[in-house]
């Protein structure tokens, strides 16, 4: 089969980290033709989609992830599945792309459904969750945020098109700087943005639990560095074996509905003590982590599910 993966650029992948890179590596040992299409490579022309895309070899060699072999116009019939594996934010460019995959025929396999990811913004869409998530605001109204920073007195506020621990400011009650984190967060009250009540259980680390077609694949908990609040690997933080509990099961289940229905096969959550706190539906991250914890090569059952969904 013929896999696309619509990403970042090449020289981007940090070989021993990156989700997307075994992920390439799995569907070429699988015996698949693996594409790097960038966010620029998608065209629509005569009821037709087409990939400007580069042939390449993953393999196991830090200096020398790839080999790239050549490059081709692929239409869409000659291709199996994409993967859409770009960072945020969520721009325009990310959404056009989301509009061209729309047009792709059923019968080809796309993780996860762009439609799935224009619906489920990462941070805004777990709101709606009362029971599971923290007490939440999201606006840019300069009086709800200062009052619900007030009440709360100890809360965390980051931006609604974040990454990789991005902007998150940990404010505490009587802080300084409390205003001045908001306008700048908030472009001078002009943007929404997310405040939650602290979790104590943050200083504990984050659990990152990754589910394929809505059932548990892995769990890692992420730890931050000393003198830092933000558990991100992208932050500094590290990787650690996580149990998973019946609560994280129990929230697992609220869940797998909506994503199921979404088509949001290949999700990230994250898990503060009893809290959900985000859905990552963009681009997940921690399988290389989870397969090093665990000796194991989780790629394998994410390329067997899209085989069979292929099929």
């Amino acid at each position: 089969m013929k896999f696309i993966f619509l990403m970042d650029p090449l020289e981007t992948i940090s070989f021993d980290t990156d989700t997307t890179f075994v992920m390439m590596l799995g569907a070429h040992n699988r015996g698949h033709e693996v594409y790097f299409v960038p966010e620029d490579g998608i065209s629509y022309t005569e009821g037709k989609v087409y990939f400007h895309a580069t042939k390449v070899v993953p393999q196991n060699i830090a200096h020398m992830p790839f080999t790239e072999e050549h490059t081709v116009r692929l239409s869409q019939d000659e291709i199996h599945a994409v993967f859409i594996r770009t960072d945020p934010p969520v721009d325009d460019q990310y959404i056009m792309n989301t509009w061209f995959l729309d047009l792709l025929p059923k019968h080809i396999a796309v993780i996860n459904n762009p439609s799935g990811i224009r619906t489920v913004n990462e941070k805004v869409w777990t709101s709606q969750f009362k029971s599971i998530t923290p007490p939440t605001i999201i606006s840019a109204n300069k009086r709800d945020l200062l009052d619900f920073t007030a009440k709360h007195k100890n809360v965390i506020a980051k931006p609604t098109d974040g990454f990789g621990g991005l902007g998150i400011f940990h404010i505490e009650n009587g802080h300084t700087n409390t205003k001045v984190i908001l306008e700048t967060l908030t472009d001078r009250y002009n943007k929404a943005i997310i405040i939650q009540k602290y979790v104590p259980d943050a200083q504990k680390g984050d659990k990152r639990i990754l589910l394929l077609d809505g059932k548990i694949l892995g769990a890692v908990l992420r730890i931050h560095e000393e003198g830092e609040h933000r558990n991100n690997l992208y932050a500094g933080g590290s990787a650690k074996p996580a149990v998973i509990t019946d609560n994280d099961k129990k929230i697992v289940n609220i869940l797998r509905p909506h994503l199921q229905k979404l088509g949001l096969y290949f999700v990230g959550i994250d898990l503060l003590g009893h809290y959900l706190t985000e859905v990552n539906v963009t681009s997940p991250t921690c399988l290389q982590e989870m397969n090093r914890l665990y000796n194991v090569k989780l790629e394998e059952k994410i390329i067997d599910f899209v085989e069979k969904l292929v099929e």
